[in-house]
């Protein structure tokens, strides 16, 4: 297939798919092999780039997706409905934070480093698609098992989990007295 045929043929699949799509089946769709796609998904960024485009790609671990530019958004809202804008309180951040890190992860451990029930908090993550069931862990019960999305990764900026911040221990240590605390406002109550 000829390269500019390539290239429209991916955004096609891209725009109309509205999400990401695995780089192998997108070589697949090209009947190309994954290097040549490559090849063209890095002239098509530096495309979009150099040309001051309104949708750049976006790379999420081995996928790719077709996506608005950040500085678009002023003008998506003056067109479009005010979006739903996410509220992540501390509780919600820190139990986010510990499957990020822990990832899967069960409900049990998740509790067992907070030191506190987190279901509402992994509620409203799996209502923002910032969390996504994974499987049941192999143990009695067959507890569900919980991971970060695709969705996190472009709520937070990153690539790939490989890309997220290191804990330092101290903030480690804060995160236990933070839920130590809340422990004990459960108590009193």
């Amino acid at each position: 297939m000829k390269r500019k045929r390539a290239e429209a043929v991916i955004e096609a699949v891209l725009f109309t798919m509205g999400e990401s799509v695995e780089i192998g089946r997108l070589a697949a769709v090209i009947e190309e092999d994954v290097k040549t796609l490559e090849d063209i998904l890095k002239g098509m960024e530096e495309r979009y780039a150099r040309e001051d485009r309104g949708i750049s790609l976006v790379r999420l671990e081995d996928s790719v997706q077709l996506c608005t530019k950040e500085d678009m958004y002023e003008y998506l809202v003056k067109i479009a409905k005010v979006p739903k804008k996410m509220s992540l309180t501390d509780t919600v951040l820190e139990t986010l934070s510990i499957i990020a890190y822990k990832q899967p992860v069960t409900r049990a451990e998740i509790e067992r480093v907070r030191g506190v029930n987190c279901d509402h908090a992994i509620n409203k993550l799996l209502e923002y698609d910032l969390i996504a069931e994974l499987g049941r862990l192999d143990a009695p019960g067959r507890p569900l098992l919980f991971g970060t999305t695709e969705q996190f990764l472009r709520c937070f900026g990153v690539g790939k989990l490989d890309e997220l911040p290191e804990l330092n221990p101290v903030q480690i240590e804060e995160f236990k007295q933070q839920a130590e605390a809340e422990v004990q406002l459960q108590l009193d109550v």
